[in-house]
């Protein structure tokens, strides 16, 4: 027997889905949203319904934009030569929140990890390759014409076991390009993940960076 009804039963299951919302923090939530004001409760809908109809990957760097390509990637007064590589658009907001990058980004969306059968084909790498490769005026694939086009890489994936991984498989991947790959410092904390970690951890780890 549903208890509340079959519209609160529903939103209760519907909120129960999303990550990190139990039982009680889904049957909170939907007491919460019911008894919102009616404008309150249609501009969250509203709001739903646009990020998912809106919302899409920037066809430079793969991050959540409403525009393409996204306003970092459009933006002029980035220095194209530096691309950092983050595994989630969190991260590369976090990185942002420092003020203290002023390169490129890309977004790889997930970490090499065999055990959940995530493996490179799953993330964004093969764009990241073809963006570097064709990174140049001319878009021309060339070794020689990539390396005066970008001169680093900063690998910036999650200080854990996949995050690892992933940044050892890119410097592998993007040898044979002579690009200058580096890793963040390990400032971060170890199994830590960077949308959690502060601006002056993720400051210092940016200047720490390592070539590998």
């Amino acid at each position: 027997m549903k208890i509340y009804g079959e519209p609160v039963s529903r939103l209760i299951e519907e909120l129960s889905r999303l990550p990190g919302i139990g039982g009680k923090s889904a049957q909170r939530l939907a007491f919460y949203i019911i008894n919102l004001p009616t404008e309150r409760a249609e501009s969250l809908a509203s709001a739903i319904l646009s990020a998912k109809r809106d919302v899409k990957y920037c066809g430079v760097c793969c991050a959540l934009t409403d525009s393409d390509p996204c306003a970092i990637c459009a933006n002029a007064k980035r220095d194209a030569k530096i691309i950092m590589v983050v595994e989630d658009p969190r991260d590369m907001a976090a990185y942002e929140r420092t003020g203290e990058f002023f390169g490129l980004y890309h977004v790889l969306h997930g970490a090499i990890s065999p055990m959940h059968g995530v493996g490179p084909n799953d993330l964004t790498i093969a764009a990241l390759l073809k963006r570097l490769q064709n990174s140049d005026t001319g878009g021309a694939v060339s070794e020689a014409n990539v390396s005066r086009a970008i001169e680093e890489v900063i690998v910036a994936t999650n200080p854990n076991v996949e995050g690892e991984a992933t940044a050892l498989y890119i410097a592998k991947i993007l040898k044979p390009l002579e690009i200058k790959v580096t890793r963040i410092a390990h400032g971060v904390p170890v199994g830590g993940d960077l949308e959690f970690v502060d601006e002056v951890t993720l400051s210092r780890a940016l200047e720490g960076r390592r070539e590998i």
